[in-house]
Formats: C-alpha cells, structure tokens, sequence
C-alpha cells in the first residue's frame, strides 16, 4: 500500500501543474506527442517522442528480463528468480505457443509470440510507474507522471501489423499461394461467392483493426480513468473530493495494474499465434 501510495502521489505531480495552469484539466491532453527530437524524412515523421522514450525503455527491460531470468547463472536445483524465468517461459509456451501454433511451426514462432507477449507486458507494466517523461514542466523541472505506449494507436497498430504480415507470409509459404487464399472462401453455392469473397477479404484486414484496437482501447480507457479521478481534485480545488476520488483512482489503478496489464499482453500474443497458426494449416 505504501507504493500505492507513492505512486499516486507523484501521478497528482503531473496531474497539478497541467490543472492548474490551464485553470481546466483535460485527461486526453496527456496522450499528445509532442516532438522531443524533430526528424523528417520526406512524409515520414520519425521524430523522438514521449511514446518513443516509452518503448525504447521497454525494450531495454525486456531484454533485460529476458537476460537475467532465463540466461544467467542457470542451475540444476533454481532458485527464485530462474523459477520465475522458467515459469513465464512455460506459460508462453503452454499456454500461448502450443494452444495457437501447429507443432511443426512452435520452434520457429515461439520466439516471436513470447516475446511479444513479454514486451508487451513490459510496456503496459511501465504505463503505471510515474517517471519523469513527461511533456509537461513544474517550474523548469519535468513532472512525473504516467503513461502508456500502448495507449497509442499508432504502436498497437504497428505491433498488429507485424504479426498481419508474419500471418500471411508463413500462410504462402507453407501452402503456396492458390491453396491458401482458396482457404479463406467456404464452401458455398457459386452463386454467392461475389458476396462471400469480399467479406472474407475484409475479415482478414479487421482482425488487424480489432487486434490493434483492443490493446488500445483497454489503455488509454485505464489512464483516462485515473487521470480524470485525480485531476478533479485539482480543477474543483476540493481536498474533500479525495474521499471519494483517490479511493476510485485506486481501485482503477490496481484493476489495470493486477488483470488488464497482463491480460492484454497475453490475448495480443494468443490472438497473434492462432493467426499465424491458422495460415500455416487452414481449416479449409
């Protein structure tokens, strides 16, 4: 509770001077991106960012984890954290790999979907530690506070994308192209077969927006959520609304944190192995 505690507290660093200075409080004024370190090529904007900051720090940590807890000093009798190693690297084998993937085609895309998952997590995890990422300034000094890179459509739709095109190479690969796009039409009177064949061409490409979108949408609802609890404290300027807010941002902020973090890395993953698991042995 006492890291709760502190960890709500510096959310509200944030969370004040952005109120105070603009004497209203908008929640979705911290999901902007504004550009760290302009870089343009041509249309492309590949500028540094707070949600690029985000994911490079994710990605350091993941490969961390993955280097500490399943690379280093490995023993015959574990120990806590090469348990801990083992343990997630059998739950993405178990449970995300196996229940998705054909047994021909785990070694090669195992890696992939547990590490995905794990990234992932990593990313979600890290949108509700307060770090001084911020955009915003306190006197000079950048505030606290906490955001996620997943709650950018842009990431969840660049991640989606990865795993869309991995889908329908590994489906051509192994089947070659005549057999595995006959594969997405059923067997149906020709007759409506100009009905059905768009509509399976446009169920391929939603299952790209629903995968990006899920990930999205559970974020940014999260942050919105407990920002929108903390920051009315600060726009009524009513220390009596804590009684009521800080125990609801709580609440949000544990439920996130327990069970939407982990969840959605593991759907993501899941949803990405029985993907690339269904292109490689079509059901038709």
């Amino acid at each position: 509770m006492k890291r709760l505690a502190s960890a709500l507290a510096l959310l509200s660093l944030v969370v004040a001077p952005a109120a105070s200075a603009k004497g209203e409080f908008h929640p979705e004024d911290e999901f902007e991106l504004h550009d760290w370190l302009p870089i343009h090529l041509g249309p492309l904007n590949m500028s540094i960012n707070k949600a690029v900051a985000y994911l490079l720090l994710g990605s350091l940590l993941t490969i961390a984890l993955g280097i500490v807890l399943m690379r280093v000093r490995l023993r015959t009798l574990p120990d806590r954290r090469q348990t801990l190693g083992e343990s997630i690297y059998d739950a993405a084998q178990s449970q995300i790999a196996e229940q998705g993937l054909p047994s021909k085609a785990i070694g090669r895309w195992f890696p992939y979907v547990a590490t995905l998952a794990l990234f992932i997590w990593v990313i979600n995890l890290l949108g509700f530690i307060p770090l001084p990422l911020s955009d915003e300034k306190w006197h000079g000094v950048p505030t606290w506070g906490i955001y996620a890179a997943t709650s950018s459509l842009s990431v969840t739709l660049t991640l989606a994308l990865m795993t869309f095109v991995f889908t329908h190479f590994e489906g051509i690969r192994w089947n070659g192209p005549v057999r595995y796009f006959k594969s997405w039409i059923p067997d149906v009177p020709r007759v409506l077969l100009p009905l059905i064949i768009p509509l399976e061409i446009l169920g391929q490409f939603m299952r790209l927006i629903s995968l990006s979108v899920r990930l999205f949408a559970n974020m940014l609802a999260g942050h919105m959520l407990i920002l929108t609890f903390i920051g009315l404290i600060f726009v009524l300027e009513s220390v009596a609304l804590a009684v009521i807010a800080v125990p609801a941002a709580t609440a949000f902020y544990l439920f996130e944190v327990v069970i939407v973090v982990t969840i959605q890395a593991f759907i993501f993953a899941a949803l990405s192995a029985i993907y690339i698991g269904s292109a490689i042995e079509p059901e038709h």
